[in-house]
């Protein structure tokens, strides 16, 4: 059975959420604060975390940066609407998803069911058979160990971020509009997905580029897209 660790100071989110994801067959484990979070997360095997962004004491941002020190399990934050700055800025620190409140819980269960397939997928094992390395210059993608390097040196990707950039490498050169890698990636239909993908697309690049202000690899064309540049 796959754990979920949910933690948001309203008790009476946790139980709802804890209702919707008992009902599919999940494990939930609660917490009502950051640092309950992450006392939970050493002594749990969590496979996936959904966090609230305000909260008091360590709030969910704060929360996204130390699990991502130590973890790469999808991270799924809540947030309301005025809260649009906090999201971009959970993206940017490795988490993998938001969804904004109030929700509907079934599209909560669906986002988690996606993050889970997604990581699963990835799961940080070796495929079964084959070779299955894809370069670019200096940038290597084994996808069989799910390792990227950049000159050799081993850099650390989350779920979401190592797909993206996958996607692009085994299309050397083509360009990829932000509702394709969308659709590509979390395979549903791409509705206001501009904020979402860009802000994997800088934090990758801040990840492989030497300066990700002058890209190498990663390049933006204008008003079309996004591809991994032919070296």
């Amino acid at each position: 059975m796959q754990s979920i660790l949910v933690c948001d100071d309203d008790r009476q989110i946790v139980e709802a959420i804890d209702i919707y994801l008992t009902g599919e067959g999940f494990e939930v484990i609660k917490a009502y604060d950051g640092a309950e979070a992450l006392e939970l997360l050493k002594t749990h095997n969590v496979n996936l975390l959904i966090l609230d962004v305000m909260m008091p004491g360590l709030d969910g941002i704060r929360t996204t940066r130390k699990v991502r020190e130590t973890s790469s399990i999808p991270i799924i934050i809540l947030s309301a609407k005025s809260e649009d700055a906090d999201k971009i800025l959970g993206l940017n620190i490795g988490a993998d998803d938001y969804i904004t409140k109030p929700f509907n819980p079934l599209e909560l269960v669906a986002r988690v069911k996606s993050q889970l397939r997604r990581y699963t997928q990835l799961g940080n094992m070796s495929s079964q058979s084959g070779s299955h390395v894809f370069k670019c210059g200096g940038l290597q993608i084994n996808d069989d160990t799910k390792e990227v390097t950049v000159d050799g040196e081993l850099i650390k990707l989350t779920p979401i971020e190592y797909n993206i950039l996958l996607l692009l490498v085994k299309n050397v050169g083509k360009v990829f509009s932000i509702d394709q890698i969308y659709e590509a990636i979390w395979n549903e239909e791409a509705i206001g997905a501009d904020n979402t993908v860009a802000v994997h697309i800088r934090h990758i690049r801040e990840k492989i580029e030497i300066n990700p202000r002058e890209p190498r690899y990663l390049k933006v064309v204008w008003g079309v897209g996004y591809k991994i540049e032919k070296q």
